[in-house]
């Protein structure tokens, strides 16, 4: 726990509103905010998103038109249309933003699958193909996926069925011979914001769709009253921040949109149900709560069990089955920690055997074992990666199937990168000069999955640390910590901490307001096993803190009088009483 730290250079702030405190404009410009139109989260500052009629949008998603031409013909014949999701957070939500707007629509022919990642693995299968046809499905949707499924459209194809593709992942070479795709990703696509998660691609999908049936006069013919999709907000905030992906302009709108709307209480069952289980206060929700409170709860669903619980959750009809549920996913996700936490032990303990050292790491980390958990390598390798700070692949056995020769068996590996190494362009170049190696992949820059044989896995593990090396520089392997800088005593107050909350939503590329000084320290104490309550003072006086997951062998440390603190500032809310608290992300002895 002791990064270097590095303070952002000061900025120019004309350009922002006065009416802003000086310290907060000096944090806007330091992430980029260059006029005080992108300080304006309404929905009108959306991206290729007209709302005035008969007029077109250059920035519009491309296929959209071909998407909303196949969906409304399929709700004039009453087509069976079956959404196929993914097994994480981003997935639920986008299939549940479907399956809710396409009720609003009038549709009742329609129905969600989402592939059990133990037997089927990720995105449009073949196998999965067949199961929505045995289901009767005439018309195939896909969320949060399908962009790199040419297989799977390709058996739909086969079986005589019209596929709509809506994803927002990276294009491989060969794109899915669908009836339709909408993804920000594809070549082609004038669409601005190309980091949409897959729920804000579904969201633009049944904007542009009410639209487009409104100028068919589709909701007068049918009597039926046209939907307001800006109530699915609450679903697009949740899985654009539990994704992770850029929290650009654009999605920054869409998270604070949703996030406004939950705090009003205008929210659907199952998201209330969640916050409570997570004991969250739902008037004062931020962003960060749906990355780590709401979505790993949704998450554990696709980790352990089967993610259709966890979407079943988001559509459920009322609060009492939504907290029933809730509580379901709130034990799961319990016991996803305790998985993820032997595992992570086990990881570090195979590191070190491996005898590489903080001063001696290797470029890139891949690790398998055969006994470890499918469902939570991806979190693993997420923590290896913060701690070492070099891109980590976790691979675990793809399947039981004792049947396989142990050597022949497929392996699956969940892969999370640092900036500055693209992770999927990095399994490309390794497919594209091995082919054969790489059974299946597909991500985007910071994170991917693949599937490799076990008998290849040391070969894999070689020429993922050699191009990892290649491709990074040595000032991309240097873990540091980029800090707001000192903060002047009269800010370290409730008021001030209140007023950074508002200034988001903060998320990735855009984080929240970290700073760093020097303090007195008064008082330190182990809470929890393996966090630090902290008292340290500055200039008088004295203030709360607490370092979580602690190196135990490093603190408490008697000897240690003033400490650096690399802390961001937060509200702590006990017994009714709000007061400020350092949340300390480094700490060092001063």
């Amino acid at each position: 726990m002791n990064k270097q730290i590095i303070r952002r250079k000061k900025m120019l702030t004309e350009h922002l509103p006065n009416t802003i405190p000086e310290s907060i404009r000096q944090i806007y410009a330091s992430r980029g905010v260059e006029s005080a139109q992108q300080l304006e989260l309404k929905v009108g500052n959306l991206q290729g998103l007209n709302l005035q009629k008969n007029r077109k949008d250059d920035y519009a998603l491309k296929g959209l038109d071909d998407a909303c031409q196949l969906l409304h013909a399929a709700l004039i014949n009453s087509t069976n249309i079956i959404i196929v999701g993914d097994f994480d957070a981003d997935g639920a939500t986008s299939t549940a933003l479907m399956m809710e707007a396409l009720t609003s629509m009038g549709c009742v022919n329609h129905s969600f699958l989402v592939p059990n990642r133990f037997e089927y693995g990720y995105g449009l299968t073949p196998e999965i193909v067949d199961i929505a046809a045995k289901q009767g499905a005439q018309m195939l949707v896909t969320v949060d996926n399908g962009i790199s499924c040419v297989a799977g459209v390709n058996r739909a194809k086969e079986l005589g069925l019209q596929v709509l593709v809506t994803d927002h992942h990276l294009p491989g070479h060969e794109l899915p011979q669908a009836d339709a795709i909408v993804n920000p990703n594809q070549v082609g696509c004038p669409f601005p914001s190309k980091s949409l998660a897959g729920v804000g691609v579904a969201f633009y999908l049944m904007l542009s769709l009410r639209s487009y049936l409104r100028d068919k006069s589709y909701f007068v013919e049918r009597n039926i009253i046209e939907p307001n999709i800006a109530q699915l907000l609450d679903l697009v905030a949740l899985g654009t921040v539990a994704d992770v992906v850029s929290l650009d302009a654009n999605n920054r709108i869409l998270v604070d949109q949703g996030l406004k709307r939950i705090r009003a209480g205008q929210t659907r069952p199952g998201i209330q149900a969640l916050i409570e289980v997570a004991k969250k206060n739902q008037q004062r929700l931020v962003a960060s709560d749906f990355g780590f409170a709401l979505g790993p709860r949704i998450n554990a669903a696709g980790r352990l069990d089967d993610m259709s619980y966890g979407i079943n959750c988001l559509l459920a009809p009322d609060l009492a089955s939504a907290r029933v549920m809730a509580s379901d996913l709130d034990d799961l996700n319990k016991a996803r920690r305790e998985i993820e936490q032997g595992m992570q032990a086990e990881a570090e303990t195979i590191f070190k055997q491996l005898n590489f050292s903080v001063e001696n790491l290797p470029n890139a980390i891949a690790l398998y074992q055969q006994d470890w958990h499918q469902g939570v390598i991806g979190i693993v390798a997420g923590r290896l990666k913060e701690k070492f700070h070099r891109p980590c692949i976790v691979f675990a056995k793809g399947s039981d199937d004792d049947s396989i020769n142990v050597e022949q068996q497929e392996i699956k590996g969940s892969a999370r990168s640092i900036p500055g190494l693209h992770i999927r362009d990095l399994l490309e170049r390794i497919d594209s000069q091995h082919p054969n190696l790489i059974l299946k992949f597909g991500g985007h820059a910071m994170a991917a999955g693949l599937s490799i044989k076990q008998q290849d896995f040391e070969k894999f593990q070689t020429l993922f640390n050699d191009l990892a090396g290649k491709w990074l520089k040595a000032e991309d392997l240097q873990s540091f910590i980029l800090s707001d800088g000192e903060l002047a005593l009269d800010n370290l107050t409730l008021t001030f901490a209140e007023q950074l909350r508002e200034a988001g939503p903060w998320g990735q590329n855009f984080p929240e307001p970290l700073f760093d000084d020097t303090f007195i320290l008064v008082q330190q104490r182990i809470v929890g096993e393996k966090h630090l309550k902290l008292m340290v003072e500055k200039q008088g006086e004295v203030f709360d803190g607490i370092a979580f997951n602690i190196d135990v062998k490093a603190w408490p440390n008697t000897q240690a009088k003033r400490v650096h603190l690399a802390y961001r500032l937060d509200v702590n809310e006990f017994r009714g009483k709000r007061t400020v608290q350092l949340m300390v992300d480094n700490m060092t002895v001063a």
